[in-house]
């Protein structure tokens, strides 16, 4: 039976798939930002690019309002008893950062693209309107934070991931597996589950 709202032991579904949701939307709008900023003015890709960047950017953003309400009304599982308090501390810590850091490159990608006054818009849909300008060169300063902004969230990505594998193939216990969506292997003891 599928299980839409996490328990204390585990994710559910909804929380699975938003998760590995924005995961892969990151590093893809995270590669397809490197690849952009070198095309060529006359590349096919050169508008293309940019545009379809500004689009997932922006739909990404409302999948992390959508998450972030979730997570407010189905609250995720409990950590597993074998974390230390320093590792469930660490893990709240790091989580409120991907989210800051989430939400702040939405917003400054959002001042990138409105910094002549014109709207974004969104898969040729509908448009976000813009706001005037607040600081002068907006365009420049925006982009230099976005760039920082990025970087550092690939960085507490791989923090993270690295986190989840320590977890998984030293601690061996159910972290990543919750995250998987996988059930606890029933032939493992919990002797075994929980070992240090």
């Amino acid at each position: 039976m599928t299980q839409w709202r996490n328990s204390a032991e585990r994710y559910g579904l909804v929380a699975i798939v938003l998760h590995w949701l924005v995961a892969l939307t990151v590093f893809g709008l995270f590669g397809l930002g490197l690849w952009m900023v070198d095309l060529d003015y006359y590349d096919a890709w050169y508008r293309r690019g940019p545009a379809l960047h500004k689009s997932v950017g922006l739909t990404l953003f409302a999948v992390l309002l959508l998450r972030v309400g979730w997570r407010r009304w189905s609250p995720p599982p409990l950590p597993p008893s074998t974390h230390t308090a320093l590792e469930r501390r660490a893990a709240r810590v790091a989580h409120l950062l991907l989210y800051l850091l989430l939400f702040a490159l939405a917003c400054s990608g959002y001042l990138i693209s409105t910094a002549d006054g014109r709207p974004i818009p969104v898969f040729g849909l509908f448009e976000v309107p813009a706001l005037p300008a607040l600081v002068e060169d907006q365009e420049d300063v925006a982009g230099a934070i976005h760039e920082w902004l990025a970087w550092s969230l690939v960085a507490l990505v791989a923090v993270h991931a690295l986190a989840a594998l320590k977890h998984h193939f030293i601690d061996r216990d159910a972290t990543l597996r919750r995250m998987l969506g996988v059930a606890r292997n029933p032939s493992r003891s919990s002797t075994e589950e929980n070992r240090p």
